[in-house]
């Protein structure tokens, strides 16, 4: 089915591959920063607020640039502002469509507190108030889904941690300089790849009709997020996620009361850059829990650092999450219930 080009054309009338296979451009996005004039305070803390594939690419950012942050650096995905945030503190607000009410929540709290502003969003009100407020903003290509604007995201968060002083300009140039590395590797997860020699279409065969599970480590976590939220929009599949060393802590004894024959597909994200002690937890996890889950399928991150191994399994997350799209016969790009509730909310 999946090497059917008649098939995947029924089944992803938006596109979903096409955008998928073109996301490796959103790492050279130039990211130009409007407004951009401030007054050089002293910038002692960050949050950014966001939710769903908005705040993901905070996660990445956050789990990639852990040693260069010097100063606390926070996601928050509610409608309110931690208490010590004030006029020392950097608040971006990332919000794709701009009009998420929890992000516009903390903005005006944001702006009540004195606090030093910046926006990320493609369009809505945040784009309107960036304008008449003059803050300081990326604007983001629109007519995506959040969860496949990541890279784009994640490239106008590391130019304004940049501006603010936040993070080195190099950075932000990392990003750009490994989208070459990026269109060669996810080119063999494309649609005209046939399944024996598509890594891609070879895991979404291996997960069809099953309940995913997806488990990282330090680096890995917003990684094993992001598959998370791919399954759940692309797919229509309920799926969960958690975190090596705390879920050795908690749902590690929860499979042993699951037989092993119960419908999981268990997916490890691995990185060789982990610490060697997340490594061997994920070996012993998978030998000590065999026979009570489905033994764990490993993704070994390809790439040399560590914003080549996330944003390769970014893309990969999108490529394979499509692909089961189109064995559950659902449309991967629409997101149709999320948008009745948010009309039934009253945005």
């Amino acid at each position: 089915m999946l090497d059917d080009a008649n098939v995947i054309k029924q089944r992803d009338p938006g596109g979903a591959l096409l955008i998928t296979a073109d996301q490796y451009n959103q790492a050279s996005f130039d990211a130009n920063i409007w407004n951009d004039e401030h007054d050089n305070r002293e910038i002692m803390n960050v949050v950014v607020a966001g939710m769903g594939g908005s705040a993901l690419s905070a996660g990445i950012l956050k789990s990639w640039l852990k040693s260069d942050l010097k100063i606390p650096f926070e996601v928050v995905r509610s409608y309110n502002l931690p208490t010590y945030v004030g006029p020392n503190t950097l608040v971006i607000a990332s919000s794709y469509s701009g009009n998420t009410e929890e992000t516009v929540s903390c903005l005006e709290q944001a702006e009540v507190k004195g606090a030093q502003l910046a926006i990320v969003a493609a369009s809505g009100k945040l784009i309107d108030d960036a304008g008449s407020l003059k803050i300081a903003h990326v604007a983001l290509p629109t007519d995506l889904q959040p969860r496949m604007a990541v890279i784009y995201n994640l490239r106008a968060l590391a130019a304004l941690l940049a501006h603010f002083g936040v993070i080195d300009r190099r950075r932000f140039d990392e990003i750009g300089n490994i989208s070459g590395w990026l269109r060669s590797e996810s080119s063999m997860w494309g649609s005209d790849i046939p399944t024996e020699r598509n890594y891609a279409k070879q895991l979404a065969l291996s997960s069809a009709g099953k309940t995913a599970v997806f488990y990282g480590g330090e680096l890995t976590a917003p990684l094993a997020y992001k598959w998370k939220i791919s399954w759940n929009e692309n797919s229509k599949n309920v799926a969960f996620w958690n975190e090596l060393s705390e879920s050795n802590h908690n749902d590690f004894i929860g499979w042993t009361s699951h037989p092993v024959e119960k419908p999981f597909a268990v997916f490890d994200i691995v990185s060789n850059l982990e610490h060697p002690q997340i490594l061997k937890r994920f070996e012993i996890t998978d030998r000590l829990l065999s026979g009570l889950r489905p033994k764990s399928t490993t993704i070994n991150l390809a790439g040399e650092s560590a914003i080549q191994q996330l944003l390769w399994g970014s893309i990969l997350a999108d490529f394979v999450s499509i692909y089961l799209a189109i064995l559950n016969g659902v449309e991967p790009k629409s997101v149709t219930l999320i948008e009745k509730l948010k009309s039934e909310l009253g945005n």
